[in-house]
């Protein structure tokens, strides 16, 4: 018997070999993306109280009406985005969510611009569905995006562009211009947008969220998805949202029912409570994340290591080359995580081709005192490196 190439020799992710790393070296993990807290208690009580007294049988399909409404109320109280209760899909996480309108959208043969570097899970969901993933890198230290960039790789058989914004592994927060520059490379070449805005409120430094579907001809193009897990801060939830014109998310429905079929219904009520939230409490959350993001980079930057912007999701960048180590990011982030005990991602892992990298992610959605621990473990890093 033979697997599908595609996922056959694919070798076992960045965050799992880092991770695994970590537990056996008794490091700090600064690497796979997720929060010590535990999340909001409040969220954590409805969905135990919702496992004891509601249904535990399937959900619907397209997910629990309490929770769509909340989804429709949600983005256009505070982000201005008009989406109607047809326009929303609940799915067991955003990477169920982005699996799903890939395998509705993607034939045989058809190109998938992706931004690299690039959110492991792409390529390959692009890949098994027959499609061809074509990059524009993005170049650090400010991974700009351009509307000559993008348009560089369009070509006839373009069908698709995967944005995310803030953009994991970089950090950036996509600036008005840049948005509305893939905005217009999308209408001019009447493409399909599949917006990852999981990180959509762990945005920092006072900025807003600019939505791909909001802007001008991209509201029955796009495919919005959302993470509760992210804004709430509990990975493990699982709990994701495709949002956007019924015509475009009726066929993602339709491949959702042979992925997962339905979410757990107690998890879908407690979120629909939360989305309902004022503004004012997503704003703390993410002020939280911003002092933590303060924290490991005044720390870093007094032992002489020099980051790349940090706009939002839950990471920091850490040039090597600026900071005068003469290490790929690959190399480093495995001697760190041995010898110095932090883990860490390197941002090559992000990447198509094998040429080495010299920025580094750092998770900073740690407590206190891991980020002063680390700090300190990666200073003696710095130290023994620069001498060598």
């Amino acid at each position: 018997m033979r697997a599908h190439p595609v996922f056959a020799h694919m070798p076992v992710t960045i965050f799992e070999v880092m991770s695994s790393l970590a537990r056996e070296h008794g490091a700090i993990n600064l690497g796979q993306g997720f929060p010590d807290d535990q999340g909001p208690q409040s969220l954590r009580r409805l969905a135990a109280d919702a496992l004891m007294t509601g249904s535990n049988q399937y959900a619907p399909s397209r997910g629990l009406p309490e929770l769509r409404h909340a989804v429709v109320e949600h983005y256009g109280r505070l982000q201005g985005v008009p989406l109607t209760f047809d326009g929303v899909l609940i799915t067991s996480g955003a990477t169920e969510a982005i699996a799903a309108s890939i395998m509705a959208w993607v034939h045989p043969g058809d190109e998938i611009v992706i931004f690299e570097p690039a959110y492991d899970a792409y390529r390959p969901l692009i890949e098994r569905a027959g499609g061809i993933a074509v990059p524009v890198r993005l170049q650090p230290p400010l991974w700009r995006l351009t509307d000559d960039a993008i348009e560089a790789v369009i070509t006839p058989r373009t069908r698709m562009v995967v944005f995310n914004n803030p953009h994991n592994p970089t950090a950036r927060a996509f600036d008005a211009e840049e948005v509305a520059a893939l905005a217009r490379v999308c209408v001019r070449h009447d493409l399909i947008a599949v917006s990852d805005e999981v990180w959509e409120h762990v945005i920092l430094d006072g900025r807003r969220h600019r939505s791909l579907i909001a802007e001008p001809g991209m509201t029955s193009r796009t495919l919005k998805i959302g993470s509760a897990g992210k804004i709430f801060g509990m990975t493990g939830w699982k709990i994701g949202f495709v949002c956007g014109d019924p015509a475009l998310v009726d066929p993602v429905a339709k491949a959702h029912q042979f992925i997962t079929f339905a979410t757990p219904p107690n998890l879908q009520s407690a979120v629909a409570a939360g989305l309902g939230w004022p503004e004012a409490a997503f704003a703390e959350m993410g002020a939280d994340l911003q002092r933590s993001r303060d924290r490991l980079a005044a720390g870093l930057t007094a032992h002489g290591f020099v980051l790349t912007p940090s706009e939002g999701t839950y990471f920091l960048g850490l040039d090597l080359t600026a900071s005068g180590i003469a290490s790929s990011d690959e190399a480093f982030c495995r001697r760190a995580v041995v010898d110095f005990g932090v883990a860490a991602i390197p941002l090559s892992a992000f990447v198509s081709d094998a040429a080495a990298g010299s920025v580094i992610r750092l998770c900073f959605a740690k407590a206190d005192a891991v980020l002063d621990e680390a700090i300190e473990r990666l200073g003696g890093a710095a130290e023994t490196l620069r001498r060598a």
